[in-house]
């Protein structure tokens, strides 16, 4: 993947789902499931224009939205999950990405950002035998603001020691910019670089 900036970064952050695994199409085979089993309206453009929220955020948004009390949205994210991983073997690596992430291994510090959950991203990486890469795993329990707050970027790079301003971070989705924008990194949106892997957005 070609990186159009001069900028030299001293640490790298990445996004995980739909930026280094391509998941993003087990995520909406899961969502859609579960939403169908629990009676929710949830159309797939909205699904990809809210990637990186948290599933219990989504869940409690939905249920507030279509007068649904009775949704636990914690019990929601866990039921989502176990759908989610009954297709496990099918994630792969968004190689381009990935390619990135091996040319820099042991070079400089390097973290994994993500909305999804402490086990499931560990999984995801594990499954892509890169888990070992990261100096930093930051996800959805690490912080309290979710993207698009800069949050989850910042802590990223506190955790591996890199000033914000010299990190260059990885994302796929616009939410996911607007935060590495807001915590003041250097942005790489992959959706440039891997349109084989990912999901055309909407017209």
């Amino acid at each position: 993947m070609a990186e159009t900036s001069e900028f030299e970064p001293a640490g790298l952050i990445f996004d995980c789902d739909g930026t280094l695994a391509h998941t993003m199409p087990l995520h909406w085979r899961a969502w859609s499931a579960v939403t169908t089993r629990h009676g929710l309206y949830f159309p797939e453009d909205r699904f990809y224009s809210l990637g990186g929220v948290p599933t219990r955020d989504i869940a409690r948004q939905l249920a507030a939205e279509q007068g649904r009390p009775d949704i636990d949205p914690i019990q929601f994210a866990h039921e989502k999950e176990t759908e989610y991983f009954t297709h496990f073997q099918e994630i792969g690596p968004v190689e381009e990405v990935v390619a990135v992430a091996r040319a820099h291994r042991g070079r400089i510090p390097m973290a994994v950002a993500s909305g999804g959950s402490k086990s499931a991203i560990t999984r995801v990486l594990t499954q892509l035998g890169i888990v070992d890469w990261f100096q930093a795993i930051v996800t959805n329990e690490d912080v309290v603001r979710q993207k698009p707050a800069p949050d989850i970027f910042l802590e990223a790079a506190r955790r591996i020691g890199v000033p914000p301003h010299q990190c260059r971070a990885f994302e796929d989705t616009d939410l996911g910019m607007e935060a590495i924008r807001a915590a003041g990194m250097d942005a790489v949106d992959v959706r440039h670089y891997t349109r084989a892997h990912l999901r055309p957005r909407p017209a």
